[in-house]
């Protein structure tokens, strides 16, 4: 079963345009010094750490067992702006021409009072309906393995992950959050084996989506 059509979303940098609100990210400078188990003590060193005042994010696989038996998942198409404007000329691989417009299961970020276990259940919950157009019991996500760090090296952010056993035919209308990047988006479901070879082709290309579609495929087995 292919996948359907992505919607074709271009981003424009307006070079003059100038933000109307605080950063969303902010880079800390920190002088750091190592000490190591021998009792050596490096010299000082600077790094750069990305902060963010909503640091974590959930990750929620969909899914539902078909006509046949078969599980399927869902999928919702979106754009990322890092990298829709990745310079292709330094990229030492050709890129493709939707270069930043992905398929990802539905996520999100973690708000400052979700900051707790039951608070990210309400998370997952609430990014299922905004992303997905499910509404489902907080008490029906069930844990898809431990938590992650996507970019330890730039920045602490969490990625805690959830499955939940879906109705396909009680999805409605997503309400998304009011964000452009989230208009207009295209939702699919398909054999999760075939979301995984998909993944292998290298054409699934966001990492916390097959990170949680493998962990999902040993659940089935």
């Amino acid at each position: 079963m292919p996948l359907p059509q992505k919607p074709r979303i271009l981003l424009a940098q307006e070079q003059d345009a100038e933000p109307s609100s605080p950063a969303f990210l902010r880079v800390q400078r920190v002088m750091l010094r190592a000490s190591f188990p021998d009792g050596e003590r490096s010299e000082p060193f600077s790094y750069d750490i990305v902060l963010r005042d909503r640091l974590d994010a959930v990750v929620i696989a969909a899914h539902f067992r078909d006509e046949r038996g078969v599980r399927n998942v869902y999928l919702r198409s979106c754009v990322r702006p890092p990298v829709a404007l990745r310079n292709r000329n330094t990229s030492p691989i050709p890129e493709r021409d939707d270069l930043g417009n992905l398929w990802e299961l539905p996520a999100g970020l973690v708000e400052v009072d979700e900051q707790s276990p039951e608070g990210l259940l309400l998370c997952a919950t609430r990014e299922l309906h905004e992303e997905l157009g499910f509404e489902v019991d907080p008490r029906s996500l069930l844990p898809l393995g431990p938590s992650s760090f996507p970019a330890p090296g730039m920045v602490g952010e969490r990625h805690f992950f959830f499955h939940v056993v879906v109705d396909p035919s009680r999805r409605v209308t997503p309400t998304e959050d009011g964000s452009v990047l989230e208009r207009k988006a295209t939702i699919a479901a398909l054999p999760l084996d075939e979301a995984l070879a998909l993944a292998r082709q290298g054409l699934l290309e966001d990492e916390k989506t097959e990170l949680a579609l493998r962990r999902l495929a040993e659940l089935s087995t």
